[in-house]
């Protein structure tokens, strides 16, 4: 397998192919990836900024202290990846038709992102960082919500009953999702 240390990667706006390998410290801008095939690469320490992967294979992926900026990344379906030492931040992303199953995101921070219909069953958001998503139709069974903040996200519906809620933030705007699955009407 290759090794690839401290490489900029510029794809101006165009699809590129990787090399199977490990990519440490690697900056990635203006890639297309577009349901290309990740699967057993090891991504560490590196930066993706305005890039495409939707759709991409991440099957057994390791992403490793991993920061995406702008990208789009509609369909991923992260529960494939590596589990050992998965950590990323998302910066400005669409995610949108997203799964994270059974993922443990614990302190991951999701800034300005489009999370519409992402599928978070079973994820552990435990103290994660949600500022100013939209999470219109996010799925959220049996997920720790445990002193996640929720504060500045909206579009959002979390059943308190099927979550663990406890120490959770939220607006009181946004805390009219807590109430949506009961019928309560609002005014």
């Amino acid at each position: 397998m290759s090794v690839f240390i401290e490489k900029s990667f510029e794809g101006a706006g165009k699809s590129i192919q990787l090399e199977k390998g490990e990519y440490e410290s690697c900056t990635f801008s203006d890639c297309v990836f577009t349901s290309e095939n990740f699967s057993h690469f090891i991504f560490i320490d590196c930066t993706f900024e305005r890039c495409d992967l939707s759709s991409i294979k991440v099957e057994n992926t390791s992403f490793k202290d991993i920061n995406f900026v702008d990208c789009k990344m509609l369909g991923m379906q992260f529960e494939h990846a590596n589990p050992f030492l998965f950590q990323i931040e998302m910066n400005e992303c669409q995610l949108n038709i997203s799964s994270f199953y059974q993922v443990n995101l614990k302190n991951t921070l999701f800034n300005s992102c489009s999370l519409k219909e992402v599928d978070f069953t079973e994820t552990n958001l435990t103290e994660v960082k949600m500022v100013n998503c939209d999470l219109s139709q996010a799925i959220f069974e049996r997920t720790n919500l445990q002193k996640a903040d929720f504060y500045s996200s909206f579009n959002f519906q979390i059943d308190p009953t099927n979550n663990t809620v406890k120490g959770a933030k939220f607006s009181k705007e946004g805390a009219l999702g807590l109430l949506s699955g009961f019928g309560i009407k609002i005014n």
